[in-house]
């Protein structure tokens, strides 16, 4: 079995993943509405990862919250600059400024599974490198007008084909697509 790389991801409706300063205050509130217990298949999604790649900006963001997401799910942080990571992350969280490429080539050849690909810039450079398996987006029923999109700067369309479409009752419309691969 190869190496997957997967991307589980809200998006507004206009495709927007956060706003222009890289604010989530607009998902935090429809995170409110989301009955208790119910949590997308987010859980689930975690469970079948064995490392989560993220850029730079995306940890970032990430420390800001009031508490670490990721337990002790290993986390690489691409960044052509070095990054600080606290000392109570130092046991999962680690660095790279390998490419995508490289950086899929090693974690294939360490025995890694499946990778769960997060942050807009990071998504966008392994789609471009053709090593996105597939995708998974929450859209959520709110419209920014502006922010950082989840596509942008790709300079080759990219197929997809449709696996499921999931609605929930409270206004959440989840879409999986798998990456069609050019034979």
């Amino acid at each position: 079995m190869s190496l997957i790389s997967s991307v589980f991801i809200a998006v507004s409706l206009d495709g927007f993943i956060a706003r222009v300063g890289g604010e989530l205050d607009w998902l935090d509130a429809a995170n409110a509405t989301v009955p208790e217990g119910e949590d997308c298949g987010y859980h689930a999604f975690m469970d079948s990862i064995d490392v989560l790649i993220m850029g730079r900006n995306t940890y970032e963001q990430v420390l800001s919250f009031s508490k670490w997401p990721y337990g002790s799910k290993p986390v690489i942080v691409l960044s052509r600059r070095i990054i600080n990571i606290p000392d109570e992350l130092t046991q999962t969280v680690s660095h790279s400024s390998e490419s995508p490429k490289e950086l899929y080539q090693r974690l294939s050849k360490e025995g890694a599974k499946r990778l769960y690909i997060d942050g807009g810039i990071t998504i966008q450079r392994f789609l471009v490198e053709g090593l996105i398996n597939d995708i998974t987006m929450t859209v959520i029923p709110v419209i920014l007008g502006s922010g950082i999109p989840l596509f942008a700067h790709l300079t080759k369309d990219i197929p997809l084909k449709h696996i499921a479409t999931k609605t929930y009752h409270f206004g959440f419309v989840q879409l999986t697509y798998e990456v069609v691969k050019k034979a």
